[in-house]
Order: structure tokens, then C-alpha cells, then sequence
């Protein structure tokens, strides 16, 4: 039996994604968080840069502290999924086609507030995907998989928490009429 080439290799694991996104598997959905949280990294470090004001300094110490642990998880989940025997996105085009985190070169020109609300946004989009996946790999009976997007789920929320105070707000304050209707 001869071993496929790269070119080989490449196109069926492009042609396995393919067919994992139409038919969502908790690889694929777990691939589009790793996206998401690569383009969140990239958005944490724009603000930080850009973010202008009173509390800009205190900003940036959270910023920081977030951008060190984001970067862990984005690293567990890949591993994650590595330790599942999937493949996750490991190039720009593809943490482009995946991330379902929007990217502006404008936003470094909003309020402060108007980027630490774009930190809430993005962490609560994330978790659209994170509790879709983890009912997927429930449902795949992928328990570890499950296990670490639960605790995934678990720091999202607690950064939602934290850049909601920084507004003044509530951890939950303004989600009360969202629903997952997208994902149902």
C-alpha cells in the first residue's frame, strides 16, 4: 500500500471538513471555537494597543491577564482536539473561514467602553459555539472532549462577568432576551 502524498493528505482532511461542517460534529464546531478564539487574541491585543482614557491602565491589566489565559485555552483546545484524533484550523485562511468573531480595523477608534463591549460580544458569541459543542460531543460520547468545553464555557463566562463590571454592568445584564434559535 503506498502512503498518499501531501497534496493527498491535505485535500481529504479539507474534503473531511467540508463534510463535518454540512453534518455538524463536535470536531467541527470545536475547530470553529479554536478559530474564534485566535481572532479573539488578535481583537484583545487591538484594544489594548488603542483603548484610551481614566481607566485605560486598568484596562490593559485585564486586557493582559485575559490575552494569557485566552491564549492557554487556545491552546488546550487544540490540543483537545488533537487528543481526539481531529484536526484543528491552523491557518489564517482557515481561522478566517471559521471565526465567527468579527475583526474592524475601525474598532480602534471607538470608546472605551465601546471596545470593552466588543470583548462581552465576543465571548458570548463564542459561547454559542461551546454549548453547541458540548451537546455535540455528549451526543458523540466524547466525555473528556464534553469535560473540557465545559470548563471553556465556564472561563467565557467568567470574562463575560468581568468586562460587563468594567461597564458597570451585571454578568447576565442585557442577555435576558437572547436565545439559541440559530443552533436548535
Amino acid at each position: 500500500m503506498t502512503e498518499l502524498t501531501i497534496d493527498e493528505k491535505f485535500e481529504a482532511e479539507q474534503k473531511q471538513a467540508d463534510a463535518d461542517h454540512h453534518k455538524p460534529t463536535a470536531g467541527a464546531m470545536t475547530g470553529h471555537i479554536v478559530s474564534n478564539h485566535f481572532l479573539l487574541n488578535i481583537k484583545l491585543h487591538q484594544i489594548k494597543w488603542f483603548i484610551k482614557g481614566a481607566n485605560a491602565e486598568n484596562y490593559k491589566a485585564v486586557l493582559n491577564q485575559t490575552i494569557d489565559e485566552n491564549n492557554a485555552w487556545y491552546d488546550k483546545i487544540a490540543d483537545e482536539l488533537l487528543d481526539e484524533g481531529e484536526l484543528p484550523p491552523s491557518t489564517m485562511k482557515e481561522y478566517s473561514d471559521y471565526a465567527m468573531i468579527d475583526e474592524d480595523g475601525k474598532n480602534k477608534y471607538l470608546s472605551a467602553e465601546e471596545m470593552i463591549q466588543t470583548v462581552v460580544n465576543d465571548f458570548s458569541t463564542d459561547n454559542m459555539f461551546v454549548t453547541r459543542a458540548i451537546k455535540l460531543a455528549e451526543n458523540e460520547d466524547r466525555p473528556f472532549m464534553a469535560q473540557v468545553l465545559v470548563q471553556l464555557l465556564g472561563f467565557n463566562n467568567h470574562q463575560i462577568r468581568i468586562y460587563q463590571a468594567l461597564l458597570g454592568k451585571s454578568a447576565r445584564e442585557g442577555f435576558e432576551e437572547e436565545d439559541d434559535e440559530d443552533f436548535d
